[in-house]
């Protein structure tokens, strides 16, 4: 029975991923699928950078009045603390899925988010599980109940679904693309040690009203993770992508200042992401591998067959049965179509 309820919701989530939805849609939509066979009270589920797992869009079961300032402390918790069943965790995990009651009682009663977010919510009970396709991280996710507790069948009915949910959530990265729009000027912004925003440029102020607009607390949910992992990190630094309000990629950079009257300020500049890096994202959401990643590069550099085999010490031959996979897997049929795909 659990079986069969694990395949109608693969069915469900495989058709709303073809259906066009950008990750938080896709995910709000997913959350109403698996409670269907799950019940749950609330649910929070994350769309994530594969290459830094910073939190890039987040979605909730149903309106969640948790405090501002909580962002800072639960990211610092997430990212550099000693959460029980953190997400970085349970991506290098053989399940990726885990529930706080199976934590040790040591960490349990310690916890940040269990005592200090979910406790005050009324939530006593949390699942949550990493959407890993292929040793690739794409989303996270958890589920909240107030009095009882997930059972082992509802446990392993997450795990037989978080490939899913990758695949899916890999996909709608890829949904709505577009061209890079420049701003009126630099977008740079002072935080505070607990990730308030202090000071910023004008053109930061005008491209932060807009995204709220579009996407109320976007910012301040990426702003708190990169906060949290400059905070950790030996160099001061941590960066993650994100979208802005016109759909556009962009970094978000913090870094640690050493100089001043405060010294947990941070500097955090916003830019449009290089055009490696933006196709390293977007060939990665397609499934293509290391190697064929490195064939497109080399496509949108202008090399010719013969120079990527030179550049990549491999035959023309086999350069071309990479090229062959690339234009299966994004969809199209020449050289120009492919680059024009990823960067128009």
């Amino acid at each position: 029975m659990w079986e069969e309820r694990a395949e109608r919701v693969r069915r469900e989530i495989a058709a709303l991923a073809a259906s066009g939805l950008g990750v938080a849609e896709l995910h709000a939509s997913a959350q109403a699928a698996v409670r269907q066979a799950v019940p749950f009270e609330q649910a929070c589920w994350a769309g994530v950078d594969p290459g830094t797992l910073a939190m890039t869009s987040v979605t909730n079961w149903h309106e969640w009045p948790v405090p501002e300032e909580f962002g800072l402390r639960f990211a610092e918790s997430e990212y550099a603390g000693s959460e029980p069943n953190t997400f970085t965790q349970l991506v290098l995990r053989p399940r990726p899925v885990a529930r706080i009651s199976d934590a040790p009682h040591r960490d349990v009663v310690r916890s940040v988010r269990l005592n200090d977010l979910l406790h005050p919510q009324g939530l006593e009970h949390e699942l949550r599980a990493a959407f890993r396709l292929e040793d690739v991280c794409w989303g996270v996710g958890s589920l909240f109940r107030e009095s009882q507790d997930f059972s082992d069948r509802e446990v392993e009915f997450l795990g037989a679904i978080t490939a899913t949910l990758a695949a899916a959530t890999r996909v709608a990265v890829r949904a709505g693309h577009r061209a890079q729009r420049s701003t009126d000027g630099p977008v740079i912004v002072l935080v505070g040690p607990h990730g308030e925003l202090r000071a910023g440029t004008a053109a930061a102020a005008s491209w932060l009203a807009e995204l709220e607009d579009v996407a109320p607390g976007r910012f301040n949910m990426v702003l708190y993770g990169v906060v949290a992992g400059a905070r950790a990190a030996m160099s001061g630094t941590a960066r993650a992508r994100m979208r802005d309000a016109g759909g556009n990629w962009v970094v978000l950079q913090g870094s640690r200042l050493i100089t001043g009257d405060d010294p947990g300020q941070m500097v955090v500049t916003v830019e449009p992401v290089t055009t490696r890096d933006l196709v390293s994202l977007l060939l990665a959401a397609y499934g293509a591998t290391s190697r064929e990643r490195e064939v497109c590069l080399e496509v949108i550099s202008g090399s010719t067959t013969a120079e990527m085999a030179s550049h990549l010490f491999i035959s023309p031959y086999t350069v071309h049965d990479h090229l062959k996979a690339l234009f299966e897997k994004v969809g199209v049929g020449s050289r120009g179509e492919l680059v024009a795909k990823l960067l128009a």
